[in-house]
């Protein structure tokens, strides 16, 4: 693998230099009044990404996976019941953590390269007439698969059941790359990382509650200690932690979200969608197809490409990282071996993009697929310099 090259995984992204540089900062006393120069403007900051202007943010030394044991360990106690579908790697992994957590999950299966089934949500919202669900678990963006799933399509499938019901999104490879409305889709717990949209290396949960969700912590009786966002809010209190704070990748993060409030969030949007929408047009030319099953749910920050029956997609990644020292996906779970996946989000710029599209080309040319060289660099060139 060359450190030269871009990445083109799903997460971690590519940092901009500025940010690493920002990460790698002297040593200062973490309960000075220095470190909450840090610590708030990077509360805020999150908040105003996350579209709320109430949300409780916490920011845990974690990852995504402890941003989701946050969630369901502060507003949830033993045998409560929630709602979830499984629709991809990521999904099923939220789901197994409910189950080890000993909640009563009610599992809507769902076809892998589908959206969440929010009609199923309602019906089975609406015949829970003692409101014993207390929580929707929903992922906003599959990374395993490549789908975006409606959560306002969820939010209005609890309104319709008149269901008081939580609502928990999985926005780990959306928030900061794909438009995320907190307060507009009623989310109780927003639940992200550093590593994808906020281009940083991994090692933050960063998790948004609701006045509701805060609410809930303080009957919820399933055990927590490192993940207490009660702990945590004494802590920021007192401009600190309850333990030692990750503070140099505090200090990315606060980099990161005056670059991305610099670019304005509408047009880090916007490029998220022109990058996808050029790598769309690339797999359309190869002759591929995408496993989301429709263009409504297309992910705008990772693409999940199928390949011909038979054929072992797994190594479309072993040999670009060995051969050209490029990193891509591979497929997980269901879709190990069946796709490999195109990873757009975080820093990247069109130009980056279509030196991945060239070297993806290449490879398969290589492992003997009926891709013409250059097909795909071409319809995402004329794409990109529409310029739209």
């Amino acid at each position: 693998m060359s450190f030269q090259n871009p990445v083109f995984i799903p997460g971690p992204t590519n940092m901009p230099e500025a940010v690493r540089q920002a990460c790698y900062m002297p040593t200062i006393d973490h309960r000075s009044s220095l470190f909450g120069e840090i610590l708030h403007p990077v509360l805020e900051g999150v908040q105003r990404v996350l579209k709320s202007d109430s949300a409780h943010i916490f920011i845990f030394p974690s990852t995504g996976t402890g941003g989701w044991e946050t969630a369901l360990s502060n507003c949830l106690s033993p045998g409560d019941k929630v709602l979830a579908a499984r629709n991809g790697m990521f999904s099923h992994r939220w789901i197994d953590m409910c189950q080890r957590h000993k909640l009563d999950v009610t599992v809507v299966e769902t076809p892998w390269g589908h959206g969440l089934p929010a009609d199923r949500y309602e019906e089975i919202l609406k015949a829970d007439k003692d409101h014993e669900i207390k929580v929707v678990l929903a992922t906003h963006n599959e990374t395993a698969t490549g789908v975006k799933s409606d959560i306002a399509a969820v939010r209005r499938a609890l309104d319709a059941a008149n269901h008081p019901a939580m609502l928990f999104v999985d926005g780990v490879s959306s928030i900061g790359s794909m438009d995320f409305r907190f307060d507009e889709w009623g989310v109780d717990v927003a639940v992200t990382g550093s590593q994808k949209g906020f281009m940083l290396p991994a090692g933050l949960a960063i998790v948004g509650f609701s006045d509701k969700a805060m609410k809930a912590t303080e009957t919820a009786t399933l055990p927590r200690t490192f993940f207490d966002v009660a702990d945590m809010q004494k802590g920021y209190d007192n401009n600190a932690f309850p333990y030692t704070p990750p503070v140099g990748l505090m200090n990315g993060l606060r980099l990161s979200l005056k670059l991305l409030e610099d670019e304005g969030l509408e047009n880090v949007f916007a490029r998220h969608t022109r990058i996808a929408t050029g790598v769309r047009h690339a797999v359309k030319a190869w002759g591929l197809e995408l496993c989301a099953a429709s263009p409504e749910v297309y992910s705008d920050t990772v693409s999940a490409i199928k390949t011909p029956e038979g054929f072992n997609a797994t190594d479309i990644v072993t040999r670009a990282a060995d051969t050209y020292g490029m990193a891509f996906g591979v497929g997980l779970g269901e879709v190990a071996g069946k796709v490999f996946r195109i990873g757009h989000l975080g820093s990247l710029t069109d130009a980056m993009m279509l030196s991945g599209l060239g070297v993806a080309e290449m490879v398969m040319v290589d492992l003997g697929l009926d891709i013409k060289l250059g097909s795909g660099v071409a319809a995402a060139q004329e794409f990109y310099r529409r310029g739209v």
